[in-house]
C-alpha cells in the first residue's frame, strides 16, 4: 500500500501535536517550568505541524518524497537539538551561561547572593522530570529520532520505482 502525500502528512500532524502539546501540558498543567533548551526543542514540532497542516489543506499536490525529505531534515534538527539538551543534562557537553549552574563557588555572602540573582530560575542541565532515568529531553531525542527515521523511510520508499506485481506480465519471447 502506498501512502498518499496527505495520508502522511496527516500521521505527521497529528504525533507533532501529540508532543508538542504533552510538552505544553506538562509545562501550564503539570507545573514544569522549561528552560532554554526545552524551548528551543519545541520548534522544530511547531515546525513540523505547521508544514503538515499545509500539505494536509493543500492536498495531494505536493510530491511525496519532498515533503517527507522536508519532515525529515526538520525532525533530524530536532534530533541535534535534543542531543545537545541531553548531553547539556549528562554533562557531557557544557550548557549555555544562561541555564547551566557554574561549577564555581561562591566564598562570601555577597558573592553567593550575586550568583544566585545571575543564575536562570530553571537550569539545562538539572532535569525537572526524569522517569525510569530518562528526561523530557531523553524522550524528544528518542521521539524525534523515530520521527526523521520515519520521515525519511517515506522519502526512500517513494523515490522507489513501483514495481509491477509478480506474473502480471508477458515474459520476453512467450506470445
Amino acid at each position: 500500500m502506498i501512502m498518499t502525500t496527505r495520508a502522511f502528512a496527516g500521521v505527521v500532524l497529528a504525533v507533532s501535536a501529540a508532543v508538542l502539546g504533552t510538552a505544553l501540558l506538562s509545562e501550564y498543567w503539570g507545573g514544569l517550568a522549561p528552560c532554554e533548551l526545552c524551548l528551543l526543542q519545541r520548534w522544530p514540532w511547531a515546525a513540523a505541524i505547521v508544514i503538515s497542516l499545509v500539505v494536509v489543506l493543500v492536498g495531494d499536490r505536493p510530491a511525496l518524497p519532498w515533503v517527507a525529505l522536508i519532515l525529515g531534515l526538520v525532525f533530524a534538527i530536532g534530533v541535534v537539538f535534543a542531543f545537545y539538551h541531553v548531553g547539556v543534562e549528562q554533562h557531557w557537553f557544557a550548557g549555555p551561561s544562561a541555564c547551566t549552574a557554574s561549577a564555581t563557588g561562591a566564598m562570601t555572602l555577597e558573592q553567593m547572593k550575586q550568583q544566585i540573582m545571575g543564575t536562570a530560575p530553571v537550569l539545562c542541565d538539572r532535569p525537572a522530570w526524569t522517569s525510569l532515568g530518562i528526561s523530557m529531553a531523553g524522550l524528544n531525542l528518542l521521539a524525534s529520532l523515530i520521527m526523521a527515521v520515519f520521515c525519511f523511510l517515506v522519502f526512500a520508499r517513494a523515490r522507489r520505482p513501483a514495481r509491477s506485481p509478480a506474473g502480471s506480465g508477458m515474459r520476453r519471447g512467450a506470445a
